[in-house]
């Protein structure tokens, strides 16, 4: 038998694999699969390739070719196959994703394999690219549509796909109308449409055949605004847009989103939360040649892909979406627009911790083009950044139109009787503005029936057997139920200590609210907005749609009223028992209390009509109420911003928190207890370096390390939490401390049961 040819090791693929682990690995080629040369695929970075990894095979990503390797070349296995023809990443999508795993010192792997679609995390193909749609039969380009006026959602649908012979898209269909998978399926009932595979290319996406919808005039300030930044289209420049509620923002967008179009380039528009997607995406796409690509976790897992794809191939024109579409690959981007950049919840909490917003700014750095961080309440981040002119300012001082901004007032609730949590002054308002014909909105920032449960004989209270929490009630499900770790419990007939039946709820959720208004206003229609309410798919933009035709009067909810909806008929908002976030221990809190009253007061008077709000409080003289009162947000944020400088926190320094959860205390403890013995020992080691370095060096302050102590909710699902604060005023030095100490923290032997992280630049110290 001849010998066995020697193999070439050929060039080694540097793989990063969905794993949690920090490193990239090293493979060689894929054996040919004949003498054929033509046989070996051409790889590029990008690609996604199947490799072995231990006992088990991975999905990886190709992240570059090298002509050497750390690891003795023997060792190596070939990859198994290539998935994918070409790049699902490009290199300036790589360049991103590898900068914000290095920042937030996250593994590689996690960091990648977060920016693609569910389905492509597995060893699965390329969805086809065509995609979806619905074409009008020969009896529905005949049918006369006289015949579907008493079903007009049908005639609207088929209208519209009557406009385009070729066919129209599912997803714009979707897009133009909302939700319309029922009437749909009613018209391929009757024969009048049937089922098409359509290209993104194609002139289907060009939706509708309608024109766009002309905007408002643009007053002063939005022209200065839209002027500067489209003036530096092409290039890298960062703006704050500081626009008080219901100055115009959006109209700003647009109209950025049309001058970018011009240019030949797409447009990410990132908002915090899934709820502000329909009512945005209806404007979108009223006023632009064509629908936006939407991304969010709340779609089908297909919708999202096919959206993903319009993206990536520079189909969509704009994509609107949620955190994670800040690493959506776009390959003709032009600009970035973040709304309500102030939010928390464009921090990623979990796994890959990454701020959206800060990616953001750094990839309009990485890619040339301008990044507006838009706001009400700007973050006091944000705001610094433009006060030392590190971003442009753009104001937006007055409301749009004929608004004018609403009169806000505290109203003392101290001995007064309430009925549903109400004065008596607050329910007159709301009869006299209801009786006029305009709507009402109640603020509760709680949501369930009633967040305490106790027995009046014994004193027994309801609490979460896993965590340092009470339970909520929620009594249309009579069930008790823990907001922290999910845990729930039937609603008990009877005490569980003393077996005793006088069980009574203390405080109110916005579903007690619901119920004690219906008798206090019979006949008024009146609309609850919560997570609980809106679960079910589609829920949102049907009651949003309810409030927007006058069919409710009142509308309560919690803060997914806050932020960024349009309600015109809105004359009256009442902020109620907001006093608890007065007196919270995170030092954001004063910071997040101001920017919710400001963004809930600012969904009065929004149209001509002008607007009141009344905040209920049991603390009238706090600093904070009487600073918004007579200063607004801008003189809170500046005294806000005085005392953070002097009390070292940021912007003028920069945080690292370190959480540990194990299944004791103790546990959590020790590993903190190391890891700060090793911090310390690497600051000190980087006081000695920086002391024997070049001026600008010496001029860096140190790291400081504080902790360990217990989390505010030590417990929480059954395991006990603790955390380590560090601290620079430097964010080079910070980064440099962090390079090693990760890599330390990952070698320390780890107990059973015991899990870390790192959250760089955290925004809850939870």
């Amino acid at each position: 038998m001849p010998p066995a040819p020697i193999r070439k090791p050929g060039p080694i693929l540097r793989v990063a694999v969905a794993a949690p682990l920090m490193d990239a690995f090293d493979y060689l080629m894929p054996s040919p699969a004949s003498d054929d040369s033509s046989a070996t695929p051409s790889l590029s970075p990008g690609q996604r390739v199947l490799v072995p990894f231990g006992r088990s095979r991975r999905v990886g990503i190709l992240l570059e070719l090298r002509d050497t390797s750390d690891q003795d070349p023997a060792r190596l296995k070939p990859i198994e196959r290539l998935l994918d023809p070409r790049p699902v990443l490009s290199a300036a999508d790589l360049t991103l994703i590898r900068w914000a795993a290095d920042y937030y010192r996250q593994p590689i792997g996690e960091a990648l394999f977060s920016a693609l679609p569910a389905r492509l995390r597995r060893a699965m193909p390329i969805m086809d690219e065509q995609i979806p749609g619905v074409s009008a039969t020969l009896a529905g380009r005949t049918l006369d549509l006289d015949t579907l006026r008493r079903a007009p959602k049908q005639r609207e649908l088929l209208t519209l796909v009557r406009s385009v012979p070729e066919g129209i898209a599912v997803a714009d269909l979707n897009a133009r109308l909302g939700p319309c998978a029922a009437t749909l399926r009613s018209l391929r009932a009757r024969g009048l449409l049937e089922t098409c595979r359509l290209t993104p290319a194609g002139p289907v996406t060009q939706t509708s055949g309608a024109e766009p919808e002309p905007g408002p005039e643009l007053n002063a300030d939005q022209t200065e605004a839209l002027r500067r930044v489209a003036a530096g289209l092409g290039g890298f420049s960062p703006f704050l847009l500081d626009g008080v509620t219901g100055s115009g923002k959006t109209e700003v967008y647009i109209r950025l989103i049309e001058a970018a179009a011009a240019r030949g380039a797409q447009t990410l528009l990132i908002v915090p939360e899934i709820g502000l997607t329909p009512q945005l995406r209806e404007r979108l796409a009223s006023r632009l040649p064509d629908p936006p690509a939407v991304l969010h976790s709340g779609l089908a897992a297909g919708d999202r892909e096919r959206a993903w794809h319009r993206a990536a191939s520079g189909h969509a024109g704009v994509v609107l979406g949620t955190r994670s579409a800040v690493f959506v690959p776009l390959p003709r981007l032009g600009l970035i627009l973040v709304d309500e950049e102030h939010d928390a919840s464009l921090k990623q909490q979990e796994g890959f911790r990454y701020s959206a917003r800060d990616l953001a700014v750094r990839r309009a750095q990485l890619v040339g083009c301008p990044v507006v961080l838009g706001s009400a309440t700007p973050s006091l981040e944000t705001l610094n950044n433009a006060q030392t002119a590190r971003y442009g300012w753009l104001r937006l001082p007055q409301r749009a139109g004929a608004a004018c901004t609403p009169r806000t007032s505290l109203l003392d609730i101290r001995n007064q009787p309430l009925q549903a949590g109400l004065s008596a002054v607050l329910r007159e308002e709301m009869r006299t503005e209801i009786a006029a014909g305009n709507q009402v909105l109640l603020f509760l920032n709680r949501r369930g029936y009633a967040p305490v449960l106790t027995c009046h004989a014994c004193g027994w209270v309801g609490e979460c057997p896993h965590c340092d929490a009470r339970l909520t009630l929620h009594l249309a499900r009579r069930r008790l139920w823990c907001h922290h770790c999910g845990w729930t419990r039937p609603l008990p007939d009877t005490c569980p200590d003393c077996k005793g039946t006088d069980l009574r709820m203390l405080g109110r959720g916005t579903e007690r609210l619901d119920e004690e208004l219906r008798p206090l206003f019979p006949g008024v229609g009146i609309a609850r907005l919560d997570r609980d309410t809106t679960r079910r798919r589609g829920e949102l933009a049907r009651l949003l749609d309810e409030v927007r035709r006058g069919e409710v009067q009142i509308l309560l909810g919690t803060q997914m009223l806050a932020k960024g909806h349009d309600f015109p008929g809105v004359t009256l908002v009442g902020i109620l028992d907001l006093d608890q976030s007065l007196y919270a221990s995170d030092f954001r809190a004063p910071e997040r209390t101001a920017q919710l009253i400001v963004q809930v007061t600012g969904r009065a008077g929004r149209a001509e009509r002008p607007g009141r709000v009344v905040l209920q409080t049991r603390h009238p003289e706090h600093p904070l109420l009487q600073s918004l009162l007579r200063e607004g947000y801008t003189g809170f944020a500046t005294t806000a911003l005085a005392e953070r400088r002097e009390a070292e926190l940021p912007p003028f320094s920069h945080l690292v928190l370190l959480r540990a959860e194990a299944p004791t205390a103790e546990t959590a403890t020790a590993f903190l207890n190391q890891a700060r013995l090793i911090a310390e020992g690497l600051a000190e080691g980087q006081e000695e370096e920086l002391n024997e370095g070049p001026a600008e060096r010496r001029a860096e302050t140190g790291v400081q390390c504080y902790g360990p102590v217990p989390a505010p909710m030590e417990r929480r699902g059954g395991r006990y939490r603790a955390q380590l604060l560090i601290q620079s005023s430097r964010r080079p030095r910070l980064q440099r401390f962090l390079a090693s100490w990760s890599r330390a923290l990952r070698a320390l032997p780890r107990s059973k049961g015991l899990r870390w992280s790192l959250d760089v630049d955290p925004q809850d110290m939870y």
